[in-house]
């Protein structure tokens, strides 16, 4: 499921799909108030995906928010060590040093090509879940 949401944030609207808005809940709101990355992100997934085990489960976004998460990229959660996913935590973090940097974030395409070096790798949330965040002041802003 690719369903685009609206998400309000200071006065604006940024789209985000389900795994985008997942790291905007799990970034927000812990359960409990819960630092631990990996419990916020799966109370969100459980929260946007109750039916969907397969959906729940899926690596890269998780891998991806995870993996910001682990170097303090995400506004409110300590670095620590919370990500297995060395790819997909590569791939976010090299997103968002991007961001921070100035790329203009044109498009979700465009930026994946920026952080991929095999034209032939799907982007598969990772992408997602950046711009969700960067696009809801939620990526830490110093280079």
């Amino acid at each position: 499921m690719n369903t685009a949401l609206a998400i309000e944030q200071g006065g604006g609207t940024h789209v985000a799909n389900r795994y985008g808005e997942a790291a905007l809940l799990a970034a927000r709101n812990g359960p409990h108030d819960s630092a631990n990355p990996k419990i916020r992100w799966e109370a969100a997934m459980e929260k946007l995906y109750p039916t969907s085990s397969a959906a729940r489960k899926k690596g890269a976004p998780r891998g991806a928010f995870l993996g910001l998460c682990e170097e303090g990229l995400v506004k409110g959660i300590p670095a620590g060590q919370y990500s297995a996913s060395k790819s997909n935590k590569d791939y976010a973090v090299s997103a968002a040093k991007l961001l921070v940097e100035g790329t203009p974030a044109s498009s979700r395409s465009a930026l994946w090509r920026a952080v991929t070096s095999n034209s032939e790798e799907k982007e598969n949330g990772q992408i997602d879940v950046v711009l969700a965040l960067w696009n809801n002041n939620l990526i830490v802003r110093t280079p």
